[in-house]
């Protein structure tokens, strides 16, 4: 690991924990194409190395922020957590067996629907 790939995690880092803090992104927008671009990481290997960062206790101390100001509903929060578990480990095993070209086209199609609904959407 040389100076460039420690500095690029770094930025890498701190941009994702910046706008997850900030705007409650980070993972997919910000992570995964960031080590595409910059490390040359495969998909795969982008997918799942952000998986493994945002671990807990990544969001420990946003979400302490979030909730000392009263903007965390527990009762979604937990129901949201516990299937996500179920989805992410079908997803990973789905993801897996698909073609890395492909899985980039879908993770691309997935982010522009996302922001033009984003930016056009009510």
């Amino acid at each position: 690991m040389n100076i460039y790939i420690v500095v690029s995690l770094i930025v890498i880092g701190i941009l994702a924990g910046v706008l997850s803090g900030a705007i409650g992104v980070g993972g997919g927008i910000v992570m995964v194409p960031l080590l595409l671009l910059f490390l040359g990481f495969s998909q795969h290997e982008a997918q799942g190395t952000s998986l493994a960062a945002m671990l807990p206790p990544v969001t420990l101390l946003a979400v302490l922020n979030y909730y000392k100001a009263g903007h965390i509903n527990w009762k979604y929060a937990l129901i949201i957590s516990a299937t996500f578990i179920i989805g992410g480990y079908f997803g990973s095993k789905l993801a897996i067996a698909i073609d890395q070209k492909l899985l980039k086209k879908i993770f691309g199609g997935v982010m522009l629907v996302v922001s033009l609904k984003m930016i056009f959407g009510r």
